[in-house]
């Protein structure tokens, strides 16, 4: 046996040497997907079926190409020139170099970047006369994006596809958008592919010439191809039809960027005659979280199927061994308890960088981070900044630090602006100029300067108006506390109605990332407290080690594998996500259930699902049920425990065997512990008082020298 086919198993070995003809491999999470994919490019070569020229390979990632690049290498024994391999749209500004006269560009025509792509886009709405505030140039931009990666250009765009969008106007304005980069010399990513499709499709002899130069062809991670790669590849397989794909239908959880996982689903019959060879051997994970994987991933429809199972005989699990399902009171246990496993498995020699923490959304990192920061566990978010460190929350924080401290000014320089104002350069740099010269603060300068009508228009009514609302939050914070404060300035003064106006796939994100901002407030008895605990946390130092725990979401984490994976929020109106849920149907839901089986295969040894009975929305708790998820994984591959978990019967009227635990019995409440409407209270800053209403944990109290507060009830104590 060749010295390059003696390390496959026969499944692999079967995928390597099936060289003529259409190829499917169905590869599972941990089956040596990239080594299959990597031999085979390297046994063409050894056996002389092709050169190095005559191979179109293609990956999604930069790093997918350089790693099967280096691997090649490494198989062949040399480095290998005149290589077709590289990413989708590296492999397609390369064809359209060649080409690019046929579409109006000149050779050496320049490639924009995202915020290249704004820009220009803003620039030609300025011309049409159509409004970027009620039209938020990236939701056009979205639009037009995801038409071209459905291949489709400006003629074939009606004005039913574009509905009210730029008050039915797109369609016009993505024509003067792509004559302006024709113009320009330029294009996006997203005219790579459309236009060399466009060019294959209308150009017999020159499609007659890739099909002459590639006589093989092969795809990486192809679940995740959306439309317009898809036509771009069928078009080059179309006369050899050497073409092996190999991907993971289980593993398609990117449709909100274009992938189609029907793509991967109907490969038998766009191509006849394809044989298909599933990678069922899993070398990462033990037999326990590879059967729960797969009895999970069973209740999808769509799919083409394969079950996976250890690449050598396992013994029966022991208890320990099985996925852990953890049930807590609530979410700040959820947190406490992670950090408990991660600190016992350092301990006892376990390295940090084996262990991450993958959550469904960006939001739930934080209580993560403050957990390890406090426990002194170095970490790094991956995919991401730090929860403190992104935008929306600097500019929550800004606003925070301007209700406590007026003469803040580089809270005020941040946000006087956002959400627009009006206010420019040139009225800043007056501002700036009065301000050095009276030795005053921006905010009392501003004042000044309106008293005097020396700012006027726009300008003068913007700021006149965001003193105006810092006077009043200013009031609402004495009055009502830090947490209806900052809810009343986010909403009133337009930051949350302009995440709302903004149609970008990361904006729901943001908004959720404002909302645990007002949770994490609510651990805090003042606005005071909680900014001095969020300068900590930034000044926390970079620790320069490797070792760190992982945090990222399910997406981020495709492709990744550690020891011990934590899988936190499993409950109905985190995961699966609700929003997903209401916009996709059933197909949303299969994609949530392929996020949880990714999830799950992250793992070699240990994998803990957790899932809290109750979650803070703002400032209030609310009960939570565990996903539906954990009802489809059979229990004989699940060790249950946790403060919350008993083994009874199911809840009644719930799905299936729901573990049983009691809702409301996170920690003891102001009733249990006898603080009741009229009762004495004891406050560590504002002294004694009495309770004059109590709605579930917020309590109005008449202190007897503060005035009244609101107090959440773990803050005070009976008298």
């Amino acid at each position: 046996m060749a010295e390059h086919l003696a390390r496959l198993n026969p499944e692999q070995r079967m995928a390597v040497e099936t060289l003529e003809g259409p190829v499917l491999v169905l590869a599972g999470a941990g089956t040596g997907k990239t080594r299959v994919l990597t031999t085979r490019f390297a046994h063409l070569l050894l056996t002389g079926r092709a050169s190095p020229g005559q191979i179109l390979a293609v990956t999604f990632t930069n790093k997918a190409a350089r790693e099967m690049r280096e691997r090649l290498a490494a198989l062949l024994g040399r480095p290998v020139e005149g290589l077709w391999l590289g990413t989708f749209h590296a492999l397609a500004a390369r064809m359209l170099r060649r080409y690019a006269g046929l579409v109006g560009l000149d050779a050496n025509f320049t490639i924009l970047d995202a915020d290249d792509q704004l820009r220009l886009l803003k620039q030609v709405m300025e011309a049409e006369r159509i409004d970027a505030k009620r039209w938020p140039p990236p939701l056009l931009m979205g639009q037009i994006q995801r038409w071209k990666d459905r291949g489709e250009g400006p003629r074939a765009v009606t004005a039913a596809m574009a509905g009210d969008l730029a008050g039915g106007r797109l369609p016009a304005l993505y024509s003067a958008y792509q004559a302006r980069l024709k113009a320009l010399n330029a294009a996006d990513f997203g005219d790579l592919l459309m236009y060399m499709t466009e060019i294959l499709r209308h150009n017999p002899d020159l499609l007659g010439q890739y099909h002459r130069q590639f006589r093989y062809l092969l795809v990486d991670e192809y679940q995740d191809t959306n439309v317009v790669q898809y036509l771009w590849l069928r078009l080059l397989a179309q006369a050899q039809h050497n073409i092996c794909c190999v991907g993971d239908d289980d593993q398609s959880i990117y449709s909100w960027r274009g992938a189609e996982v029907e793509n991967i689903l109907r490969f038998e019959k766009d191509f006849p005659g394809a044989k298909v060879i599933r990678l069922e051997r899993n070398y990462r994970s033990t037999a326990p979280i590879l059967a729960a994987a797969s009895a999970l991933i069973a209740h999808n429809a769509g799919r083409l199927g394969k079950t996976l199972r250890p690449g050598s005989e396992a013994r029966a699990p022991e208890a320990s061994e099985r996925v852990a399902v953890l049930s807590l009171w609530d979410s700040e246990e959820e947190a406490r308890a992670v950090g408990e496993r991660i600190e016992a498995w350092r301990r006892s020699g376990e390295s940090l960088a084996e262990m991450a923490v993958l959550v469904r959304a960006g939001f739930q990192t934080r209580a993560f981070e403050e957990r390890l920061i406090t426990l002194g566990i170095p970490y790094r978010v991956i995919g991401g900044l730090r929860f403190y460190e992104r935008a929306e929350i600097r500019d929550a924080i800004a606003y925070a630090r301007l209700l406590v401290q007026p003469g803040d000014d580089l809270a005020f320089e941040r946000i006087i602006n956002v959400p627009r104002r009006g206010v420019g350069a040139v009225a800043l740099r007056a501002l700036h100029e009065r301000a050095r010269a009276a030795d005053t603060p921006l905010t009392a300068t501003a004042a000044a300067l309106l008293a005097e009508g020396a700012l006027r228009g726009r300008a003068g009514e913007g700021v006149r108006g965001l003193l105006a609302h810092l006077a009043i939050w200013r009031e609402t914070l004495a009055r009502e506390g830090h947490v209806m404060a900052m809810r009343a300035l986010l909403d009133e003064s337009g930051y949350t109605d302009m995440l709302r106006a903004d149609k970008s796939p990361e904006a729901p994100g943001r908004l959720e990332n404002l909302k645990e901002f007002i949770r994490a407030l609510a651990d805090f008895e003042t606005l005071a407290g909680f900014l001095d605990h969020v300068a900590l946390v930034m000044e926390n130092e970079e620790n320069t080690t490797s070792d760190k725990v992982s945090l990222m979401t399910l997406h981020a984490a495709k492709g990744l594998e550690f020891d011990n994976v934590f899988l936190p929020g499993w409950e109905e109106g985190v995961f699966p996500n609700p929003r997903a849920l209401e916009e996709g149907g059933i197909k949303a839901l299969e994609e949530e259930r392929r996020l949880a089986y990714v999830g799950i295969t992250r793992a070699r040894k240990r994998v803990v699902i957790l899932h809290a009975a109750q979650r803070r929305i703002y400032a209030n708790w609310q009960d939570s049920i565990p996903s539906r998820f954990l009802d489809e994984i059979p229990e004989e591959w699940l060790a249950r425990g946790g403060s919350a978990s008993r083994q009874a019967r199911p809840l009644p009227g719930t799905r299936g065997a729901v573990t049983a635990f009691p809702l409301h019995a996170r920690a003891p409440t102001a009733k249990a512990r006898g603080i009741v409407v009229g009762s004495r209270i004891f406050h560590q800053n504002f002294g004694h008082g009495t309770v004059v209403a109590a709605e579930d944990d917020r309590l109005e109290i008449a202190f007897d020298e503060a005035g009244t507060k609101h107090i959440l009830d773990r803050f005070v104590e009976p008298a």
